[in-house]
Protein backbone atom coordinates (compact mmCIF):
# COMPACT_ATOMS: atom_id res chain seq x y z
CA UNK A 1 0.00 0.00 0.00
CA UNK A 2 3.03 2.64 0.84
CA UNK A 3 4.50 1.55 -2.87
CA UNK A 4 3.14 4.50 -4.64
CA UNK A 5 3.42 6.91 -2.06
CA UNK A 6 7.29 6.31 -1.12
CA UNK A 7 9.37 5.14 1.58
CA UNK A 8 7.87 3.61 4.50
CA UNK A 9 9.26 6.20 7.25
CA UNK A 10 7.04 9.12 8.33
CA UNK A 11 7.43 12.11 6.04
CA UNK A 12 7.70 15.77 6.81
CA UNK A 13 4.52 17.96 6.18
CA UNK A 14 5.59 19.25 2.90
CA UNK A 15 6.10 15.91 1.94
CA UNK A 16 2.74 14.56 3.05
CA UNK A 17 1.33 17.78 1.03
CA UNK A 18 3.01 17.24 -2.28
CA UNK A 19 1.62 13.61 -2.37
CA UNK A 20 -1.69 14.86 -1.39
CA UNK A 21 -1.73 17.38 -3.81
CA UNK A 22 -2.41 15.85 -6.97
CA UNK A 23 -5.11 13.31 -5.99
CA UNK A 24 -8.41 14.61 -7.07
CA UNK A 25 -7.29 17.92 -9.15
CA UNK A 26 -9.60 18.61 -12.19
CA UNK A 27 -7.22 19.60 -14.80
CA UNK A 28 -9.36 22.28 -16.06
CA UNK A 29 -10.78 24.47 -13.27
CA UNK A 30 -7.33 23.66 -11.04
CA UNK A 31 -9.98 23.09 -7.69
CA UNK A 32 -10.73 19.33 -6.50
CA UNK A 33 -13.43 16.96 -7.30
CA UNK A 34 -13.07 14.41 -4.35
CA UNK A 35 -16.62 14.05 -4.27
CA UNK A 36 -17.82 10.44 -1.84
CA UNK A 37 -17.50 6.88 -2.81
CA UNK A 38 -15.72 7.91 -6.63
CA UNK A 39 -11.84 7.10 -7.78
CA UNK A 40 -10.73 10.30 -6.04
CA UNK A 41 -11.75 9.74 -2.87
CA UNK A 42 -10.30 5.81 -3.10
CA UNK A 43 -6.86 7.35 -3.74
CA UNK A 44 -7.58 9.92 -0.71
CA UNK A 45 -8.38 6.92 1.58
CA UNK A 46 -5.33 5.02 0.31
CA UNK A 47 -3.55 7.76 0.94
CA UNK A 48 -4.75 8.19 4.51
CA UNK A 49 -4.26 3.93 5.14
CA UNK A 50 -0.44 5.10 3.62
CA UNK A 51 0.19 7.92 6.56
CA UNK A 52 -1.33 5.35 9.20
CA UNK A 53 0.94 2.25 8.04
CA UNK A 54 4.01 4.29 7.80
CA UNK A 55 3.28 5.33 11.76
CA UNK A 56 2.73 2.08 13.00
CA UNK A 57 -0.74 2.97 13.47
CA UNK A 58 -3.72 0.62 13.58
CA UNK A 59 -6.06 1.11 10.68
CA UNK A 60 -9.69 1.25 11.39
CA UNK A 61 -12.71 1.50 8.77
CA UNK A 62 -15.68 2.10 11.22
CA UNK A 63 -19.27 1.20 9.74
CA UNK A 64 -19.67 4.33 8.35
CA UNK A 65 -16.48 4.36 6.33
CA UNK A 66 -14.80 7.05 8.21
CA UNK A 67 -10.57 6.16 8.71
CA UNK A 68 -9.26 5.87 11.74
CA UNK A 69 -6.03 5.78 12.88
CA UNK A 70 -4.75 4.67 16.49
CA UNK A 71 -1.71 4.83 18.56
CA UNK A 72 -2.60 3.03 21.75
CA UNK A 73 -6.09 0.81 22.47
CA UNK A 74 -9.38 2.93 21.68
CA UNK A 75 -11.09 0.65 24.14
CA UNK A 76 -9.03 2.02 26.54
CA UNK A 77 -11.72 5.23 26.70
CA UNK A 78 -11.08 9.08 27.16
CA UNK A 79 -9.05 9.01 23.89
CA UNK A 80 -7.90 12.49 22.22
CA UNK A 81 -8.49 12.35 18.45
CA UNK A 82 -7.74 15.06 15.76
CA UNK A 83 -8.45 15.20 12.59
CA UNK A 84 -10.94 16.44 9.50
CA UNK A 85 -12.28 15.36 5.58
CA UNK A 86 -10.31 14.75 2.53
CA UNK A 87 -13.25 15.52 0.48
CA UNK A 88 -13.81 18.88 -1.66
CA UNK A 89 -16.72 20.96 -2.92
CA UNK A 90 -16.97 20.94 -6.54
CA UNK A 91 -13.80 22.28 -7.80
CA UNK A 92 -12.58 23.37 -4.07
CA UNK A 93 -9.61 24.21 -2.35
CA UNK A 94 -6.70 22.25 -1.38
CA UNK A 95 -6.36 23.08 2.27
CA UNK A 96 -10.61 22.77 3.25
CA UNK A 97 -10.20 19.61 5.33
CA UNK A 98 -6.60 18.42 3.89
CA UNK A 99 -5.19 20.82 6.17
CA UNK A 100 -6.23 19.18 9.03
CA UNK A 101 -5.88 15.92 8.44
CA UNK A 102 -1.99 16.42 7.04
CA UNK A 103 -1.60 18.66 10.26
CA UNK A 104 -2.71 15.30 12.35
CA UNK A 105 -0.24 13.55 11.07
CA UNK A 106 2.36 15.95 11.59
CA UNK A 107 1.71 16.83 14.79
CA UNK A 108 1.94 13.20 16.13
CA UNK A 109 5.07 12.91 14.58
CA UNK A 110 5.90 16.06 16.40
CA UNK A 111 5.07 14.63 19.59
CA UNK A 112 6.75 11.59 18.72
CA UNK A 113 9.81 14.08 18.55
CA UNK A 114 9.51 15.91 21.75
CA UNK A 115 8.56 12.09 23.79
CA UNK A 116 12.39 11.21 22.55
CA UNK A 117 14.41 14.15 23.59
CA UNK A 118 15.34 12.70 27.05
CA UNK A 119 15.78 9.63 26.00
CA UNK A 120 12.63 8.06 27.07
CA UNK A 121 11.64 7.08 23.67
CA UNK A 122 9.79 3.40 23.70
CA UNK A 123 9.82 1.42 20.53
CA UNK A 124 7.29 1.69 17.77
CA UNK A 125 3.77 1.26 19.51
CA UNK A 126 4.47 1.59 22.80
CA UNK A 127 4.25 5.65 23.41
CA UNK A 128 4.47 7.08 26.88
CA UNK A 129 0.61 8.62 26.30
CA UNK A 130 -1.60 8.16 28.86
CA UNK A 131 -4.20 8.18 26.47
CA UNK A 132 -4.74 6.57 23.27
CA UNK A 133 -4.59 8.80 20.53
CA UNK A 134 -6.51 8.92 17.00
CA UNK A 135 -6.59 10.57 13.60
CA UNK A 136 -9.70 10.51 11.97
CA UNK A 137 -10.63 11.35 8.13
CA UNK A 138 -14.57 11.51 8.06
CA UNK A 139 -16.07 10.62 4.81
CA UNK A 140 -18.41 13.11 2.76
CA UNK A 141 -17.90 16.07 4.83
CA UNK A 142 -18.63 18.57 2.26
CA UNK A 143 -22.20 16.28 1.10
CA UNK A 144 -21.03 17.75 -2.80
CA UNK A 145 -22.30 14.47 -4.08
CA UNK A 146 -25.54 13.59 -2.13
CA UNK A 147 -26.37 17.05 -0.93
CA UNK A 148 -26.09 16.75 2.42
CA UNK A 149 -22.76 17.93 4.74
CA UNK A 150 -21.31 15.69 7.27
CA UNK A 151 -22.98 12.21 6.46
CA UNK A 152 -20.31 10.17 8.23
CA UNK A 153 -20.15 12.51 11.03
CA UNK A 154 -23.61 12.73 11.42
CA UNK A 155 -23.98 8.51 10.87
CA UNK A 156 -21.71 8.26 14.14
CA UNK A 157 -23.57 10.62 16.12
CA UNK A 158 -26.79 9.45 14.95
CA UNK A 159 -28.51 12.52 13.47
CA UNK A 160 -28.67 10.56 10.08
CA UNK A 161 -30.79 7.40 10.22
CA UNK A 162 -29.77 4.79 7.73
CA UNK A 163 -32.98 5.12 5.74
CA UNK A 164 -32.79 8.48 5.54
CA UNK A 165 -29.45 7.80 4.33
CA UNK A 166 -30.23 5.02 1.81
CA UNK A 167 -32.41 7.44 0.01
CA UNK A 168 -30.07 9.74 -0.79
CA UNK A 169 -29.34 10.23 -4.29
CA UNK A 170 -26.35 12.06 -6.91
CA UNK A 171 -26.92 14.19 -9.54
CA UNK A 172 -26.91 10.95 -11.59
CA UNK A 173 -29.87 8.99 -10.08
CA UNK A 174 -26.99 6.67 -7.93
CA UNK A 175 -27.93 5.87 -4.66
CA UNK A 176 -25.89 6.06 -1.71
CA UNK A 177 -26.13 2.39 -0.89
CA UNK A 178 -25.24 1.47 -4.60
CA UNK A 179 -22.14 4.24 -4.41
CA UNK A 180 -21.09 2.80 -1.39
CA UNK A 181 -21.29 -0.69 -2.22
CA UNK A 182 -19.46 -0.14 -5.43
CA UNK A 183 -16.79 1.19 -3.22
CA UNK A 184 -16.35 -1.97 -1.36
CA UNK A 185 -18.50 -0.97 1.76
CA UNK A 186 -21.69 -2.11 2.80
CA UNK A 187 -24.11 0.16 2.80
CA UNK A 188 -26.89 -1.80 5.42
CA UNK A 189 -23.67 -1.64 8.38
CA UNK A 190 -24.34 1.93 8.45
CA UNK A 191 -26.01 3.91 11.64
CA UNK A 192 -25.38 5.28 15.00
CA UNK A 193 -21.84 3.91 16.96
CA UNK A 194 -22.58 5.55 20.63
CA UNK A 195 -19.87 2.47 21.73
CA UNK A 196 -16.98 4.93 18.60
CA UNK A 197 -18.07 7.88 20.70
CA UNK A 198 -17.97 6.86 24.13
CA UNK A 199 -14.60 6.03 24.51
CA UNK A 200 -13.95 9.69 22.89
CA UNK A 201 -12.81 12.06 26.04
CA UNK A 202 -12.07 15.23 23.14
CA UNK A 203 -11.89 15.45 19.88
CA UNK A 204 -10.02 18.15 18.17
CA UNK A 205 -10.49 19.76 14.59
CA UNK A 206 -7.80 22.18 13.12
CA UNK A 207 -9.32 23.41 9.77
CA UNK A 208 -8.19 26.89 7.38
CA UNK A 209 -9.95 29.79 8.27
CA UNK A 210 -13.01 30.48 5.86
CA UNK A 211 -12.34 34.21 6.21
CA UNK A 212 -10.10 36.70 6.95
CA UNK A 213 -10.60 37.48 11.01
CA UNK A 214 -7.20 35.76 11.53
CA UNK A 215 -5.40 37.88 8.58
CA UNK A 216 -6.85 41.26 9.81
CA UNK A 217 -5.28 40.33 13.78
CA UNK A 218 -2.45 39.50 12.64
CA UNK A 219 -2.51 36.02 14.21
CA UNK A 220 -1.74 32.50 12.78
CA UNK A 221 -3.98 30.32 14.59
CA UNK A 222 -6.99 30.82 16.27
CA UNK A 223 -9.81 29.14 18.49
CA UNK A 224 -12.91 28.59 17.89
CA UNK A 225 -15.84 29.62 19.42
CA UNK A 226 -18.95 28.60 17.83
CA UNK A 227 -20.77 27.43 15.08
CA UNK A 228 -23.70 29.93 13.70
CA UNK A 229 -26.81 27.60 12.63
CA UNK A 230 -27.40 26.84 9.07
CA UNK A 231 -29.11 24.78 6.88
CA UNK A 232 -30.28 24.29 3.39
CA UNK A 233 -33.49 24.68 1.79
CA UNK A 234 -35.01 23.26 -1.73
CA UNK A 235 -37.14 25.71 -3.55
CA UNK A 236 -38.60 24.03 -6.35
CA UNK A 237 -40.78 26.42 -8.83
CA UNK A 238 -43.24 24.76 -11.48
CA UNK A 239 -44.31 26.51 -14.50
CA UNK A 240 -45.23 25.41 -17.65
CA UNK A 241 -42.76 24.40 -20.77
CA UNK A 242 -43.20 25.89 -24.09
CA UNK A 243 -41.58 27.17 -26.84
CA UNK A 244 -38.86 30.09 -26.34
CA UNK A 245 -39.82 31.39 -29.98
CA UNK A 246 -43.66 31.51 -30.38
CA UNK A 247 -45.18 31.67 -26.70
CA UNK A 248 -46.37 35.58 -26.15
CA UNK A 249 -44.65 36.97 -23.07
CA UNK A 250 -48.57 37.16 -21.60
CA UNK A 251 -48.94 33.61 -22.12
CA UNK A 252 -46.25 32.17 -20.17
CA UNK A 253 -45.97 30.18 -16.97
CA UNK A 254 -42.14 30.77 -16.27
CA UNK A 255 -40.66 29.58 -13.13
CA UNK A 256 -37.25 31.39 -14.07
CA UNK A 257 -38.48 34.44 -13.31
CA UNK A 258 -39.41 34.01 -9.34
CA UNK A 259 -36.52 32.22 -8.90
CA UNK A 260 -34.09 35.03 -9.98
CA UNK A 261 -36.41 38.08 -8.22
CA UNK A 262 -36.67 35.17 -5.08
CA UNK A 263 -32.29 34.86 -5.32
CA UNK A 264 -32.59 39.09 -5.22
CA UNK A 265 -34.54 38.68 -2.37
CA UNK A 266 -32.23 36.22 -0.68
CA UNK A 267 -29.40 39.32 -0.65
CA UNK A 268 -31.67 41.95 0.74
CA UNK A 269 -32.95 39.95 3.70
CA UNK A 270 -29.55 38.85 4.69
CA UNK A 271 -28.18 42.04 4.46
CA UNK A 272 -31.48 42.98 6.78
CA UNK A 273 -30.39 40.92 8.98
CA UNK A 274 -26.55 41.30 9.25
CA UNK A 275 -26.37 37.20 7.92
CA UNK A 276 -25.87 35.53 5.05
CA UNK A 277 -27.90 33.66 2.06
CA UNK A 278 -27.22 32.09 -1.11
CA UNK A 279 -28.61 30.31 -3.97
CA UNK A 280 -25.29 28.73 -5.21
CA UNK A 281 -26.64 25.69 -7.28
CA UNK A 282 -29.64 25.00 -9.61
CA UNK A 283 -31.27 22.77 -11.83
CA UNK A 284 -33.39 23.41 -14.94
CA UNK A 285 -35.84 21.39 -16.86
CA UNK A 286 -35.56 20.99 -19.28
CA UNK A 287 -32.56 22.94 -19.66
CA UNK A 288 -32.90 24.10 -23.34
CA UNK A 289 -32.09 27.05 -24.92
CA UNK A 290 -34.69 27.83 -26.86
CA UNK A 291 -37.34 26.15 -24.18
CA UNK A 292 -39.13 28.01 -21.12
CA UNK A 293 -38.72 25.67 -18.19
CA UNK A 294 -41.39 23.67 -16.52
CA UNK A 295 -39.10 23.73 -13.13
CA UNK A 296 -36.57 25.97 -11.55
CA UNK A 297 -34.62 24.23 -8.42
CA UNK A 298 -32.75 26.19 -6.30
CA UNK A 299 -30.85 25.92 -3.30
CA UNK A 300 -30.48 28.41 -0.63
CA UNK A 301 -27.94 28.11 1.77
CA UNK A 302 -28.72 30.41 4.67
CA UNK A 303 -26.13 31.42 8.43
CA UNK A 304 -26.63 33.85 10.96
CA UNK A 305 -25.03 34.63 14.37
CA UNK A 306 -28.44 33.40 16.17
CA UNK A 307 -31.30 31.19 15.25
CA UNK A 308 -33.73 33.91 15.26
CA UNK A 309 -32.16 35.82 12.48
CA UNK A 310 -31.45 32.65 10.85
CA UNK A 311 -35.45 31.87 10.89
CA UNK A 312 -36.35 35.50 9.91
CA UNK A 313 -33.79 35.32 6.96
CA UNK A 314 -35.86 32.25 5.76
CA UNK A 315 -39.20 33.13 6.49
CA UNK A 316 -38.46 36.34 4.51
CA UNK A 317 -37.31 34.66 1.67
CA UNK A 318 -39.64 32.34 1.32
CA UNK A 319 -42.27 34.82 1.77
CA UNK A 320 -41.27 36.62 -1.47
CA UNK A 321 -40.64 33.31 -3.52
CA UNK A 322 -44.41 32.90 -2.94
CA UNK A 323 -45.32 36.44 -3.87
CA UNK A 324 -43.22 36.11 -6.99
CA UNK A 325 -44.67 32.74 -8.24
CA UNK A 326 -48.15 33.86 -7.47
CA UNK A 327 -47.80 36.52 -10.12
CA UNK A 328 -46.29 34.74 -12.40
CA UNK A 329 -48.86 31.33 -12.40
CA UNK A 330 -45.73 29.06 -11.10
CA UNK A 331 -46.34 26.63 -8.22
CA UNK A 332 -43.68 26.52 -5.59
CA UNK A 333 -42.86 23.87 -2.98
CA UNK A 334 -40.05 24.27 0.24
CA UNK A 335 -38.59 21.53 1.61
CA UNK A 336 -35.87 22.27 4.34
CA UNK A 337 -32.95 19.39 3.23
CA UNK A 338 -30.73 20.02 6.55
CA UNK A 339 -30.36 22.13 9.47
CA UNK A 340 -28.02 22.51 11.85
CA UNK A 341 -28.46 24.46 15.15
CA UNK A 342 -25.70 27.02 16.58
CA UNK A 343 -22.84 25.26 18.35
CA UNK A 344 -20.93 26.24 21.12
CA UNK A 345 -17.68 24.48 21.92
CA UNK A 346 -17.66 22.49 24.83
CA UNK A 347 -16.19 25.85 27.22
CA UNK A 348 -14.21 23.69 29.00
CA UNK A 349 -12.01 22.38 26.25
CA UNK A 350 -11.93 25.82 24.46
CA UNK A 351 -10.84 27.15 28.01
CA UNK A 352 -7.91 24.30 27.94
CA UNK A 353 -6.69 24.95 24.54
CA UNK A 354 -6.57 28.63 25.52
CA UNK A 355 -4.62 27.92 28.31
CA UNK A 356 -2.26 25.27 26.78
CA UNK A 357 -1.36 27.56 23.63
CA UNK A 358 -0.65 30.34 26.19
CA UNK A 359 1.89 28.75 27.81
CA UNK A 360 5.45 29.47 27.38
CA UNK A 361 7.61 27.00 25.37
CA UNK A 362 11.06 25.95 25.91
CA UNK A 363 12.37 28.91 23.73
CA UNK A 364 10.27 31.51 25.83
CA UNK A 365 8.17 32.57 22.58
CA UNK A 366 4.54 32.43 23.45
CA UNK A 367 1.62 34.32 21.88
CA UNK A 368 0.56 37.66 23.49
CA UNK A 369 -3.00 36.26 22.95
CA UNK A 370 -5.17 33.54 21.32
CA UNK A 371 -7.93 35.17 19.19
CA UNK A 372 -11.28 33.50 19.71
CA UNK A 373 -13.57 33.66 16.80
CA UNK A 374 -17.08 32.40 15.28
CA UNK A 375 -18.18 30.72 11.80
CA UNK A 376 -20.33 30.80 9.51
CA UNK A 377 -18.93 27.26 7.80
CA UNK A 378 -20.00 23.91 9.82
CA UNK A 379 -17.45 21.33 10.34
CA UNK A 380 -17.86 17.63 11.56
CA UNK A 381 -17.07 19.07 14.93
CA UNK A 382 -19.85 21.01 15.00
CA UNK A 383 -22.28 17.79 14.21
CA UNK A 384 -19.93 15.94 17.11
CA UNK A 385 -20.36 18.56 19.76
CA UNK A 386 -23.68 17.37 20.83
CA UNK A 387 -21.91 13.52 21.83
CA UNK A 388 -18.26 14.68 22.86
CA UNK A 389 -16.69 17.39 24.07
CA UNK A 390 -15.11 19.31 20.74
CA UNK A 391 -12.69 21.93 19.86
CA UNK A 392 -11.57 23.62 16.76
CA UNK A 393 -8.55 25.56 16.07
CA UNK A 394 -8.34 27.85 13.04
CA UNK A 395 -5.25 28.19 10.72
CA UNK A 396 -4.63 32.09 9.23
CA UNK A 397 -6.37 32.52 5.55
CA UNK A 398 -4.68 35.52 3.97
CA UNK A 399 -7.57 35.95 1.09
CA UNK A 400 -10.10 34.73 3.04
CA UNK A 401 -11.84 32.72 0.21
CA UNK A 402 -12.85 29.49 0.36
CA UNK A 403 -14.49 26.66 -1.64
CA UNK A 404 -12.28 27.72 -4.50
CA UNK A 405 -9.30 26.73 -6.10
CA UNK A 406 -8.02 30.36 -4.98
CA UNK A 407 -8.24 28.80 -1.24
CA UNK A 408 -4.86 29.25 0.33
CA UNK A 409 -2.81 29.21 3.52
CA UNK A 410 1.55 29.81 3.79
CA UNK A 411 3.05 27.13 5.03
CA UNK A 412 4.92 28.68 7.85
CA UNK A 413 1.23 29.65 9.17
CA UNK A 414 0.35 25.55 8.18
CA UNK A 415 3.62 24.41 10.27
CA UNK A 416 2.56 26.71 13.00
CA UNK A 417 -0.84 25.78 13.11
CA UNK A 418 0.48 21.77 12.88
CA UNK A 419 3.03 22.53 15.93
CA UNK A 420 0.28 24.42 17.94
CA UNK A 421 -1.99 20.98 17.48
CA UNK A 422 0.92 19.04 19.07
CA UNK A 423 1.21 21.52 22.06
CA UNK A 424 -2.78 20.70 22.22
CA UNK A 425 -2.70 17.17 21.98
CA UNK A 426 0.72 17.00 24.20
CA UNK A 427 -1.64 19.23 27.31
CA UNK A 428 -4.50 16.94 26.92
CA UNK A 429 -2.98 13.43 26.62
CA UNK A 430 -0.80 14.33 29.22
CA UNK A 431 -3.28 15.97 31.88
Amino acid sequence: MTGSFGPPVPPTFQEMWRELLPLGRHSGSGGYRRYAWTGADTECRAWFAAQAERRGLRLDVDRNGNQWAWLGDPADGDAVVTGSHLDSVPDGGAFDGPLGVVCAFAALDELRRREGRDGTRRPRGRDPFPRPLGIVNFGDEEGARFGLACVGSRLTAGQLTRDRAHRLTDGDGITLPRAMEAAGHDPDAIGADPERLARIGAFVELHVEQGRALDLSGDRVGIASAIWPHGRWRFDFRGEANHAGTTRLADRRDPMLPYAETVLAARREAELAGAVATFGKIAVEPNGVNAIPSLVRGWLDSRAADQTSLDTVVAGVEKAARVHAAAHGVDLDVVRESRTPVVDFDHALRDELARILGRKRDDGQAPARIPVLGTGAGHDAGILSSSIPTAMLFVRNPTGVSHSPAEYAAEDDCLAGATALADVLEGLVHG
